[in-house]
């Protein structure tokens, strides 16, 4: 199997959409991240994985905390502004500290997550947050298949 078979397949996997985000000395960083999933129930954990030359990445190793924004179906253009590589990902963008951390707080879905540790994973690290904080509201979520961004939901406004 070559490595873009592989990335043809994955990409007809539909992945939830978020922002993970981070503080460093009092700035926030964030970056989208579609590797995100449910990890256990007791305690409540997720999992995050990120490029090992992600500069998020290594904001959050040194402060041991992150933030995850599961955006909604109507947040592309936030998906897209932080996929990009721009430093002011932030600017002209609403958000506020929660809990120390960088929040888009029209995101339906807000998790604070202390790290509990980084597993090795290939070009990327898989890190395991316990869960310390969460809101959540009822919305359609924006979701990542074929290289395109949509819904798949009985929360979405019909056509």
């Amino acid at each position: 199997m070559t490595e873009q078979d592989f990335r043809d397949l994955m990409a007809g996997v539909c992945a939830p959409v978020t922002v993970v985000t981070a503080t460093e000395n009092e700035a926030p960083h964030g970056a989208t991240v579609s590797a995100f999933a449910s990890l256990s129930l007791r305690p409540p954990m997720v999992s995050v994985a990120l490029d090992r030359g992600s500069g998020l990445l290594a904001r959050i190793l040194a402060t041991g905390r992150f933030g995850v924004n599961v955006l909604g179906a109507e947040q592309e253009p936030l998906a897209r502004r932080f996929a990009g590589r721009s430093a002011g990902r932030f600017a002209g963008v609403r958000w506020q500290y929660d809990h120390g951390l960088p929040r888009l707080p029209d995101a339906p879905g807000w998790l604070v997550c202390e790290l509990a540790s980084a597993v090795e994973g290939g070009d990327h690290l898989l890190l395991l947050g316990v869960v310390v904080h969460a809101r959540t509201a009822t919305a359609a979520p924006l979701v990542y298949g074929h290289r395109t961004f949509g819904t798949h939901s009985a929360f979405a406004p019909v056509a």
